[in-house]
């Protein structure tokens, strides 16, 4: 981190020990393929203006105001002096309030993951604190202004660091019963069951981020490099429609199982192999005289 800049500078305090540490950003979009927009006609770049909903006209920054719509087209105004009393003001601390099992909040909470790392003078206590979670395996909940927002975050061991995950307001996660509500009730058993614990036990492997490739990304860049040598432009490549199958089929197929052998049709009663046979049989070509 001695290279990497800080987003937010502070203190961890847990109990009546506290120490400085810095907060860095852990997930960046910044290596994505970035385009701009221009004007067809002229080539040139077009930048973004804000006008007037009702006269058309363009509206300058210090004329742009935040407003909270009461009702259709009725608003009231906020200046920005009355918004920027209103964010709670921060101490730069990150008190921890509890510890807790590391298992205990679902991923459906975590919204952004930073990197903390310690002040030179903070080692020691950042490393006690570290050690501590780690043999005891629990994670610490903090609270903090970040960004201008009183935020919970989480607090994990990682690494000789550790990693503090912003966490979603309760507000903000759906339930998870308005997703499934409409699931239907079925009963998976027998072979069907027996058929996904294989493939799920074929399957099984580590996580390897290295293998999370982004084709889009991918795709965007082999465009824009054949387009600066004119070369031809990458097609893609259509896929094979998906056999229709049941689901059965389908899993045996996946498990490189054969599907039971069908059932011989009946044979009519008075009728040998034999005679089904010469049935069957082309008839011979009489030789010309």
């Amino acid at each position: 981190m001695a290279t990497a800049r800080a987003n937010w500078k502070g203190f961890i305090k847990f109990g009546e020990v506290a120490c400085s540490v810095g907060l860095y950003t852990a997930v960046s979009t910044s290596e994505r393929i970035a385009f701009n927009t221009l004007n067809r006609a002229t080539g040139n770049r077009v930048k973004r203006e804000f006008v007037d909903s009702e006269t058309g006209n363009p509206v300058e920054r210090d004329d742009q105001v935040k407003g909270y719509e009461i009702e259709n087209g009725d608003f009231i105004v906020l200046e920005p002096e009355e918004i920027a009393a209103a964010v709670p003001e921060s101490n730069k601390t990150l008190t921890i309030e509890t510890f807790i099992p590391c298992s205990e909040i679902e991923d459906v909470y975590f919204d952004k993951p930073y990197y903390l790392a310690p002040d030179k003078m903070g080692a020691d206590a950042f490393v006690l604190l570290r050690d501590g979670m780690r043999k005891a395996k629990v994670a610490a909940l903090a609270r903090t202004v970040l960004f201008r927002r009183l935020r919970t975050v989480l607090i994990r061991p990682h690494g000789s660091g550790l990693i503090g995950t912003t966490l979603n307001f309760d507000y903000e996660v759906r339930s998870a019963e308005q997703a499934f509500e409409d699931l239907p009730e079925v009963k998976v058993e027998g072979e069907m069951l027996d058929l996904a614990q294989h493939i799920i036990a074929t399957k099984t492997g580590e996580f390897d981020p290295r293998t999370m490739d982004d084709r889009y990304d991918a795709a965007l860049a082999a465009l824009v490099k054949a387009k600066i040598e004119g070369k031809p432009l990458p097609k893609r490549k259509t896929k094979a429609p998906a056999k229709t199958s049941d689901l059965l089929a389908a899993l045996r197929e996946s498990a490189g199982v054969k599907s039971a052998a069908k059932p011989k049709a009946k044979q009519k009663p008075g009728t040998s192999s034999a005679t089904r046979r010469r049935a069957t049989k082309p008839a011979c070509k009489h030789k010309a005289a």
